[in-house]
């Protein structure tokens, strides 16, 4: 693609590799046939080829962006399927995020929707506010279908309210800062990202975390001062916000690394790793460039660890088939998609993997909160399709999709908690639901 910026444009870093990036694209179309939104809209400029022909128009202008820009910028989920089709290497994340910075610094939205995102960020990635705002939700949820009006802004308060849970856990006292040693001889040191609002709606994701490398003989740090990835705020073209958060985790991480070093450090949330890991190409021009590239290096999905140290199952097989959600932030983001399914044959489950199982659930960080309408429709998809699957529940790696599928006829559980409990620990709690109400 031929692109048309000056050079004071491209004095800019972000503008130099946004162009870089729009120059490798060959207007080829593949990847609009595995676009979800393209999928159910068919409208060209919700495809990322026709996002890509908007976000270099706007950029090359250097004007504040459209009403126009915004609206199908708004409805990209960020889900990468468009990376894993793209024959030519077009980085879309890397642009996309540009152009959600960049809407963000020119465009005014209306003042109902400039100020839930502001909400958003100033609760998901704070444990202690989310939960109270969760308990609160939880309270109003009686009242969700009382939320007058059929406008957008009526759609996204109803979604949240459908979201919040019944009751929310208490907090975990393995979250909190501190060494969690090995069983037996040591044979590795990690570092956790306890995260945000993983911990608040399912703080049985560490804790299963923790037990099962715990009990494989590796150390488990929860460092202090680590907190939010920032990939909430930082998908919300929150650019300083998130840029903080990370900062903050980089400057924890690297304090542990130069104190007891590191083998790895995890991240159970696909959705977090896929930021963590980019964290070097966000800091490339920054003073902690180099730590966060260290930081970038050692992160790795819970999946990858396990495998790394071969996990092995103490229990016999469960007897039960699971369908294998693969979360876009994994499958895509990371490009994992082999250890998580090898890792539940291993404990002797039996998995099926649903028809499309590269497009989108529908939930993508806050887009359900967001877009919900169009998140609807993705979540109806993913759960048929699951259901056809003919298994007894659903496992994933990411808290967002164990949320956005939850709801369903199956119970949804973090692979970690699976593979925990065929180890030796607890049978997932929502599996246990199930079937005490079958």
């Amino acid at each position: 693609m031929q692109t048309h910026f000056s050079a004071a444009q491209l004095a800019d870093p972000d503008t130099a590799e946004s162009n870089r990036i729009l120059r490798s694209c060959v207007h080829c179309g593949m990847c609009t046939a595995t676009c979800p939104t393209f999928l159910l809209l068919g409208d060209e400029l919700d495809s990322p080829r026709g996002r890509i022909y908007l976000i270099k128009e706007m950029l090359e202008g250097g004007q504040p962006a459209t009403e126009q820009v915004v609206r199908h910028v708004d409805r990209c989920l960020s889900c990468l399927s468009c990376m894993t089709t793209c024959p030519s290497g077009v980085h879309y994340m890397h642009l996309i995020d540009h152009a959600r910075a960049y809407i963000e610094k020119t465009y005014t939205r209306p003042w109902p929707e400039r100020a839930l995102r502001r909400l958003l960020s100033a609760l998901l990635p704070y444990p202690g506010r989310f939960r109270l705002a969760l308990r609160g939700a939880g309270l109003a949820r009686a009242f969700g279908g009382m939320v007058p009006g059929g406008s957008m802004t009526a759609q996204r308060l109803r979604a949240m309210l459908r979201l919040a849970p019944g009751s929310v856990p208490a907090a975990s006292p393995v979250e909190r800062p501190g060494v969690h040693l090995a069983e037996g001889p040591r044979r590795g040191r990690v570092a956790l990202l306890a995260g945000c609002a993983q911990q608040v709606l399912a703080p049985s994701i560490n804790e299963a975390t923790i037990r099962l490398l715990t009990r494989m003989g590796i150390e488990v740090v929860v460092t202090a001062g680590q907190g939010c990835c920032g990939a909430l705020d930082h998908h919300m073209g929150h650019h300083d916000p998130a840029m903080r958060l990370a900062r903050a985790n980089i400057r924890a991480w690297s304090r542990e690394l130069a104190g007891g070093g590191l083998d790895a450090i995890v991240v159970n949330t696909s959705g977090c790793g896929t930021t963590v890991k980019d964290y070097g190409f966000m800091f490339r021009e920054e003073p902690e460039h180099e730590a966060a590239a260290r930081v970038s290096e050692l992160a790795a999905d819970i999946s990858e660890v396990l495998q790394r140290f071969g996990y092995a199952p103490s229990r016999p097989a469960p007897g039960l088939a699971v369908a294998y959600h693969a979360a876009c932030s994994l499958q895509h983001g990371q490009k994992i998609t082999e250890a998580p399914k090898a890792l539940l044959k291993t404990a002797g489950f039996t998995v099926k993997e649903p028809a499309e199982g590269h497009i989108c659930c529908g939930s993508a960080g806050t887009y359900n909160l967001m877009q919900p309408e169009i998140a609807g429709q993705l979540k109806a998809r993913k759960q048929a399709n699951i259901e056809r699957t003919g298994a007894t529940l659903i496992a994933a790696g990411n808290i967002g999709c164990l949320t956005q599928l939850g709801d369903g006829t199956m119970p949804a559980v973090h692979t970690v908690e699976l593979l925990d409990w065929m180890a030796g620990g607890p049978e997932p709690a929502a599996l246990g639901r199930a079937r005490a109400a079958a």
